[in-house]
């Protein structure tokens, strides 16, 4: 299916591994001219020089912070020097530590917030006066199935998360009038570093080994499987498509039906 985003400018934030890591390989498969960045830059342009290998197309890595709102102006304009625009952005970071109340403070919500609202909200504000300008652009915001339905052991995401669905929605409504869509992608487990890290949280807490963390979630994925980051990226791809111009506001779960709920 041609996605008609060749030669499309798009940042895709937190890129260098997991499922920022395959969408920005999925965009650059379609021609698209991709921007990447994360904090450490060893890792940031390895993953540069692999994209790049294997597609054969442009990728450019930047090193920065999407917690620190100055360093995301300054990449947004680096972007826009260079390539004049912004037209297909992907916000997205990685996830907060996991655990219940009585393990937080309130510091640590507002490090949650920072992390997964916040840096949300910084790219989407730097970068749509560029998508208004052209009266075309793709936002793509990364959230999580506990977004949705609220898993136990992930308080700090549940919070952040959710913030990043009103915002995504009541963002796409404003924007929507300059041929610019918002939407949320809510991945379900899925096999990436994060999930590992979850697993290995699982069976420190003495709840039962990293086998039985990951048997306990397949018990309760209709698919009776984890996804694959590959898999998200074809979502998100989609999503950034000309094709799926007429799709905004939604919050698309992908998650081997693992929420319950109807909407």
């Amino acid at each position: 299916m041609e996605l008609g985003i060749k030669d499309k400018v798009a940042l895709v934030a937190a890129s260098s591994k997991g499922l920022g890591k395959a969408i920005a390989f999925r965009l650059s498969q379609e021609g698209t001219k991709v921007v990447i960045c994360a904090r450490g830059k060893e890792k940031l342009f390895k993953t540069r020089d692999e994209i790049s290998s294997e597609t054969g197309g442009f990728v450019k890595a930047i090193a920065a912070d999407v917690r620190d709102r100055e360093q995301v102006s300054n990449m947004v304009k680096q972007v826009a020097d260079e390539f004049g625009t912004i037209d297909i952005l992907v916000c997205n970071a990685g996830g907060p530590p996991a655990g219940i109340a009585d393990e937080f403070t309130p510091d640590d919500y507002r490090d949650a917030l920072e992390l997964n609202l916040l840096s949300t909200v910084s790219l989407c504000y730097e970068a749509y006066p560029l998508m208004k300008k052209q009266k075309w652009g793709r936002i793509i915001n990364m959230a999580s199935i506990s977004a949705k339905q609220p898993i136990d052991t992930l308080i700090l995401s549940n919070t952040a998360r959710a913030g990043v669905l009103g915002f995504s929605k009541s963002l796409s409504n404003q924007l929507a009038p300059f041929g610019i869509t918002v939407n949320s992608v809510c991945p379900g487990y899925t096999k990436t570093e994060r999930v590992e890290d979850l697993a290995r949280a699982f069976a420190d807490s003495g709840k039962g080994s990293i086998d039985e963390f990951y048997r306990n979630i397949e018990n309760t994925i209709p698919t009776g499987r984890f996804g694959f980051p590959e898999e998200i990226a074809q979502a998100v791809a989609f999503l950034a498509s000309e094709g799926a111009g007429y799709i905004t506001g939604v919050a698309l779960q992908i998650d081997g039906g693992y929420i319950k709920a109807l909407f």
